[in-house]
C-alpha cells in the first residue's frame, strides 16, 4: 500500500472486533513510537488489550465499541501541532499494516489511561486501534479553494499538497484550517479557531508534505 492509497483507505472507525493486534505489528508500532519520543521528548504509549479507557459512557461525536487498543498522546503542554503531526504519522503506518484508527479527544476516561505523566506534561488525545468492523466511510469535503489559495497557475505539487491534507482527519470533520502559497516556494499553514484547530493543523501539515513533497517547498516561520 503506497501514501496516497494509505491516505485515501484510512477512515475513522469507531466500533472493532475482537481480533487481537498480532505481536510483529505490535512490534513494529512500538519502534515508530521509540524514535518519535527519542526526537520530541514525548511520552507516547501503545496500549494493547486495555479496554477500562472505554468504559465511559460519555457523551460525545460518535460513540465506540470493543475498543482495547490505542496510542496515548503525552507531551510537554503548549505542543498541540507537533503532538497531531506525529500522532497522524502513528495513524497512517497503522493503516498500512492493516489496522483501522480512529482519533479521540473526548469519548473516553482519561482517568483510566494507565500512563504516569510528568510534570509539565499532557495527556492530548488517544487514538482508537484494532481491526474495524468495518473500514469507515470517507469524510465531506470543503471545496478546495475554501481550504487554500490554489487558482490555475498554482503549480502541481501545491494542489497535491492541498489534495492530501483533505484526507486528513479533523475534529467533527470541521476542516479548520488554510494553505497559502507566498511567492513560489513558501507555505503558510493557518489553523482557524475551533476544538483541537491545532492538533489539526499538525495533522494536516503531514498529510500536506506526503502530497506535496518535501523538497519542494517551505514552511513560513
Amino acid at each position: 500500500m503506497d501514501i496516497w492509497e494509505t491516505m485515501r483507505c484510512r477512515h475513522s472507525v469507531r466500533k472493532f472486533t475482537d481480533k487481537q493486534i498480532e505481536q510483529e505489528i505490535i512490534t513494529k508500532l512500538k519502534r515508530e513510537i521509540d524514535m518519535i519520543n527519542a526526537v520530541n521528548s514525548f511520552s507516547f504509549a501503545l496500549f494493547t488489550d486495555e479496554p477500562e479507557a472505554f468504559k465511559a459512557n460519555k457523551p460525545s461525536y460518535g460513540s465506540f465499541s470493543g475498543c482495547r487498543n490505542y496510542f496515548a498522546l503525552v507531551a510537554p503542554k503548549g505542543l498541540d501541532e507537533k503532538v497531531g503531526y506525529f500522532g497522524e504519522r502513528l495513524v497512517l503506518l497503522s493503516q498500512m499494516l492493516g489496522l483501522n484508527t480512529c482519533w479521540v479527544a473526548l469519548t473516553y476516561s482519561k482517568g483510566k489511561v494507565p500512563i504516569k505523566i510528568n510534570k509539565g506534561d499532557k495527556l492530548y488525545d488517544v487514538i482508537a486501534l484494532g481491526y474495524g468492523l468495518n473500514q469507515g466511510v470517507p469524510h465531506k469535503n470543503k471545496p478546495i479553494e475554501k481550504l487554500s489559495n490554489i487558482d490555475e497557475k498554482s503549480p502541481i505539487w501545491f494542489r497535491m499538497g492541498v489534495e492530501a491534507a483533505m484526507l486528513a482527519p479533523t475534529a467533527i470533520n470541521q476542516q479548520k484550517f488554510y494553505f497559502t502559497l507566498i511567492g513560489e516556494k513558501t507555505i503558510k499553514a493557518k489553523a482557524f479557531f475551533g476544538p483541537c484547530s491545532k492538533t489539526d493543523l499538525g495533522i494536516v501539515k503531514y498529510h500536506f508534505e506526503l502530497g506535496a513533497g518535501k523538497e519542494n517547498f517551505n514552511w513560513a516561520d
